[in-house]
């Protein structure tokens, strides 16, 4: 489990906002035990992706874009739009 996960909870669903350099690999580790919405801004990436648990396997979406206030209510849209909110 990640240590550091900050929420952005002013809305549903509540979105993991995840550090800065945290390998993909715990990440997976993380969405496996916790099946929260998490949102991630990869090495070497100017865009954040929103990462969650759909259909018993770790789900990526596309770039949400590098403000991230603007990919944290994008990534809430989607995935209200997908069901998994």
């Amino acid at each position: 489990m990640l240590d550091d996960v900050e929420y952005d909870d002013s809305e549903s669903p509540a979105i993991g906002l995840v550090p800065p350099g945290v390998p993909w690999e715990e990440i997976q580790d993380h969405i496996k035990i916790a099946h929260h919405p998490l949102l991630v801004l990869p090495d070497g990436s100017d865009d954040y992706v929103g990462v969650y648990w759909a259909n018993a396997a770790m789900a990526v979406t596309g770039d949400l874009g590098s403000d991230l206030d603007q990919a944290i209510s994008d990534f809430r849209d989607f995935l209200r739009e997908h069901g998994q909110a």
